[in-house]
């Protein structure tokens, strides 16, 4: 099969080998060797290998990727040291007469993990190689000399979108695997496909399947169109999509932990799969109109989120980019509704929705510090800030003495952040150190953990 791909590869050496006679060498008085000598000294080269260009699937299930050749008669081979695509090690690598092989599969993973995606599409590459080159005395020298090119490799062709959609099997909805009562998802948008489910135990296992090859209550043709994960079992709550027949392994059960309400997404444009908790969001004049700002839910009916809001009008939605379902004014999904404009004045609101009595409430919300290095010490918030057009808490111009602080919300212990600044935790995270000065505290918070960030500048 013709292969297309031209790759990037650095080559380093750092491998001394000393040479084997028989005898009892003296360690006291060791070889010594030319070390670090450069390629050009011994006329070494190095090239896209026979393979350089490739489509994947590859036939042998081995990618030459590199060539090394030598003009010095001297050289009589090499030893590969290691071996990196994308900065990512290839455990497979070695070097058979002048060429460096791979594992095909194992590059393909590489570069779909790397890409987050398995679509087959052209993807770039670097390879960086660490070789030694054997001399035909027994001795070996290390190569200093990097080179770099780039290729391109096109990941196995995936199967088709079914135009019948998707289904699950599995322990979600109350399924419990049975064949005849399958759990079809919903499709909001090309080749992404989304459904809320709930589940019962501590351990929820189900797999995917294909609309197109599902037969009531015959598993020998519902098992053609599987979908499934690497490890049975997976908690990861996202990941790489199996199919049947694929040549990277056997579909696997994925694992929901915990009953609950959940959202699955299973994204055929890239062979991925997600589980995470329901989330509405909240678009309108405050934020841009741009989604940015979230609702989290644990059972797909009531969500709470945190937000600046003005009297400009806005929407929840269901997902961004209004792809899927849209609540305008008395939540009403018509694709002209109007928006929701509240009569509460603009601030930062603690924001509850009911959907299943289409409702949602308002609480003003803020957020201050407290700890001994405050004005307050632990007795009372030093209220911050909302600055809307930098989406961030701010105080200017604070006396702190030495000590510590925390930040929490509307005097109140329920949701609090300390730590590190570049990496605030909520709930439980340990105090803020201060030393005793004047500072403009700026903190931004994204209400997802190890998202919240705090810049302190001390001024005097």
């Amino acid at each position: 099969m013709k292969k297309t791909f031209l790759y990037s590869l650095a080559v380093l050496a750092s491998v001394s080998l000393a040479s084997c006679n028989g005898d009892y060498d003296d360690w006291a008085n060791p070889q010594t060797n030319p070390q670090e000598a450069s390629a050009a000294q011994y006329g070494i080269t190095f090239t896209a290998g026979p393979e350089a260009e490739c489509n994947m699937p590859d036939e042998d299930g081995v990618i030459n990727l590199v060539t090394v050749n030598s003009t010095d008669a001297n050289v009589s081979g090499y030893t590969l040291i290691d071996l990196k695509v994308n900065g990512e090690a290839i455990e497979s690598g070695e070097i058979i007469g002048n060429n460096i092989q791979v594992n095909a599969t194992e590059l393909e993973k590489i570069l779909c993990k790397q890409n987050k995606s398995r679509a087959s599409v052209a993807r770039d590459i670097n390879v960086e190689s660490k070789v030694s080159a054997n001399l035909a005395s027994g001795d070996a020298v290390a190569i200093n000399t990097v080179g770099q090119t780039t290729g391109k490799l096109t990941p196995t062709p995936t199967p088709t979108i079914d135009e019948q959609g998707y289904y699950m099997l599995g322990e979600v909805n109350g399924n419990n695997w049975d064949p005849k009562n399958p759990v079809w998802m919903n499709k909001v948008s090309d080749g992404v496909y989304q459904l809320k489910v709930t589940t019962e135990k501590d351990k929820n296992y189900f797999k995917f399947y294909e609309g197109s090859k599902f037969e009531s209550n015959n598993w020998d043709v519902i098992n053609t169109g599987v979908m499934g994960c690497e490890k049975d079992g997976s908690e990861d709550a996202s990941g790489t999509i199996y199919y049947t027949g694929d040549s990277w392994g056997t579909p696997q059960s994925m694992v929901i932990v915990g009953a609950g309400t959940w959202i699955v997404t299973l994204d055929m444009n890239n062979l991925s799969y997600s589980v995470g908790k329901p989330i509405l969001y909240m678009a309108g004049d405050a934020n841009g109109w741009n989604h940015s700002d979230v609702l989290n839910s644990d059972d797909g009916v009531h969500f709470t989120g945190y937000m600046y809001l003005n009297q400009n009008g806005f929407k929840f939605s269901t997902q961004p980019n209004w792809k899927g379902t849209s609540y305008g004014a008395d939540f009403d999904t018509a694709p002209d509704a109007g928006n929701i404009v509240i009569t509460e004045e603009a601030g930062f609101y603690q924001v509850d929705v009911d959907l299943s009595a289409k409702t949602y409430t308002l609480n003003p919300f803020t957020i201050g510090i407290i700890g001994n290095a405050t004005p307050k010490g632990w007795d009372g918030d030093t209220n911050m800030t909302y600055k809307p057009e930098e989406r961030c808490w701010e105080l200017k111009n604070v006396e702190l003495t030495n000590g510590e602080m925390k930040f929490r919300h509307t005097n109140d212990w329920s949701l609090s952040w300390g730590g590190e600044l570049d990496n605030l935790t909520t709930q439980n995270g340990p105090n803020i150190p201060v030393a005793a000065g004047t500072y403009d505290i700026k903190l931004v918070v994204n209400w997802a953990e190890g998202t919240a960030k705090c810049e302190m500048t001390k001024k005097k």
